[in-house]
């Protein structure tokens, strides 16, 4: 029988599989609650060694606050090494370049086995070092990461160029090249789907890597790295380091001979690292950033399904999402029975020991999410907002949020123009179709939006009113590995997933051939 949370998703028809993975996420099998991983070194030119100084430092379990195990830190010394290696293998007649574009396709689809062969662990290493529920792990993160790097294995030999009619008397064409060396930092809060979404398109392109992991969420992005070993990459094309921030994502950043970065986390961080780009090489930035996603419910719809979306919009991943439905925008003249309910729902979440099948939200990641959260909280408290459930600590031990409704909140609250990144919906009222985009286009973000209405016409008017990469309409969070992900205004620079992905993994080179002519 399928386990309760993931089941609720599957009805509301936000998660979209196929009868077979459908089936497979049926039979959800026991998680490895002490799993036996490699935590203590870094991989660098396919071998797991030492971070150079020596240093460790612990990842937490945030259900229990203890201690998983000692992670190595990388700073940068081991970036220095580490694009060093992928240097090497990126150059001129090395086995990765040289190597055919569909092999390199076969490539991705065997470490798409190897995560389907440990796919019990790699959801587990998610629940345990994240916090997330390990039915969403298993079912979710992990599957559609793997759909992930199949669908860009199937790229690799079809990133094509164009013969170009040109004036004269020429022969004009395109070569689709890859980048080079690219530096990829992703967060916690997604750490195998984040890291599919970087590796796929940058290797399928033929690029070479340097990845740091969240520093909170290393331990399925380490196992990852042995599994790439596993499936056959040469050395030096992937390279996977644990660390900070400051230190090795600042070196990756700065680094003369990294040609590209992306980069998944906040808007703050992300200006950093644009400025350190323009320090140093002008090297090729893609930045997926914050959001405060209007999710807006126009009058018409069924209440029931409304309330039920817009839960899963602001409160999945313990609302640890950037594109979280953060600002409910509800017509007035269903505000007061959608407040109730969505109260009602809210109160019934149950949250808890992740790796329970009944709970449907763990704990926040660490303890400075869980403060900050909690200060968000008590921000809306004194700016006038009604708190009409939640707004504490969940349970005595671990970084556990009650689930918390806000209403009466106004555009000018830190609620409405801050992310929270935590498990706090704010709704708001609205009246017209004018007001609700010019509201929800008051914000320096624009990742996301959702409209809810059974009127066609008011949901295209909404749709291209509002400033957002991606708008969901009568559903929410639905990320199809075909289609393209990224922000408007400060939510980012470039695009995910998709042909529209490889905009940034590429260099289009022009070659231009003097036609001879025949002799007269």
């Amino acid at each position: 029988m399928l386990r309760t949370s993931v089941n609720k998703l599957f009805k509301t028809g936000i998660i979209q599989l196929s009868r077979r993975q459908y089936a497979a996420a049926a039979a959800i099998p026991d998680p490895i609650t002490k799993p036996d991983i490699q935590c203590d070194k870094i991989f660098i030119n396919n071998e797991f060694v030492d971070a150079k100084s020596g240093k460790r430092f612990p990842t937490l379990n945030p259900a229990t606050e203890e201690v998983i195990c000692e992670i190595a830190e990388a700073d940068k010394a081991d970036v220095d090494i580490a694009v060093e290696a992928a240097n090497e293998a990126f150059r001129l007649g090395s086995p990765w370049r040289t190597m055919d574009a569909s092999e390199r396709g076969r490539l991705l689809n065997r470490l798409a086995d190897l995560m389907e062969r440990d796919r019990t662990l790699l959801a587990s290493l998610e629940t345990l070092d994240n916090g997330k529920p390990y039915n969403i792990a298993y079912a979710v993160d992990v599957p559609f990461s793997i759909k992930t790097l199949r669908y860009f294995a199937g790229w690799t030999d079809k990133i094509q160029g164009k013969t170009i009619p040109i004036d004269g008397d020429f022969f004009c064409y395109t070569r689709h090249e890859p980048v080079g060396v690219c530096g990829q930092i992703i967060p916690w809060n997604f750490p195998l789907l984040m890291q599919a979404w970087k590796l796929g398109p940058s290797l399928a392109a033929g690029n070479c890597v340097v990845m740091k992991l969240a520093e909170q969420t290393p331990l399925s992005g380490l196992h990852i790295a042995s599994l790439i070993k596993e499936a056959g990459f040469p050395p030096g094309v992937v390279n996977i380091l644990s660390g900070y921030g400051p230190t090795a994502g600042a070196a990756i950043a700065e680094h003369p001979d990294v040609d590209k970065v992306a980069f998944t986390g906040s808007t703050e961080v992300g200006k950093l690292i644009q400025q350190a780009a323009g320090r140093t090489n002008l090297k090729n930035v893609t930045l997926e950033l914050g959001g405060k996603s209007p999710h807006i419910i126009l009058s018409d719809v069924d209440i029931e399904e409304a309330v039920e979306t817009s839960h899963f919009a602001l409160f999945f991943n313990m609302g640890q999402c950037c594109t979280a439905g953060s600002r409910t925008f509800v017509e007035e003249s269903i505000y007061d029975k959608f407040v109730e309910a969505a109260t009602e729902r809210a109160k019934k979440r149950t949250v808890g020991n992740p790796f329970d099948p009944k709970i449907e939200q763990g704990p926040q990641v660490d303890k400075d999410q869980f403060t900050k959260i909690l200060g968000m909280i008590e921000s809306g408290r004194q700016e006038g907002a009604k708190m009409n459930c939640g707004g504490g600590k969940a349970h005595d031990r671990g970084y556990f949020i009650q689930p918390t409704v806000f209403s009466d909140v106004q555009d000018n609250m830190r609620l409405a123009r801050e992310e929270i990144f935590g498990p706090v919906q704010q709704i708001l009222k609205f009246k017209g179709l004018d007001e609700a985009i010019e509201r929800g286009n008051n914000s320096i973000y624009g990742l996301a939006a959702g409209v809810m209405t059974k009127d066609l016409d008011k949901a295209m008017y909404l749709s291209q009113g509002l400033r957002a990469g991606t708008v969901w309409v009568n559903t929410y969070d639905v990320f199809p590995q075909q289609s393209a992900f990224g922000g408007f205004k400060q939510s980012g620079i470039g695009r995910e997933n998709g042909e529209y992905a490889f905009n940034s993994y590429i260099e289009p080179k022009t070659v231009i051939i003097k036609v001879p002519q025949k002799n007269s």
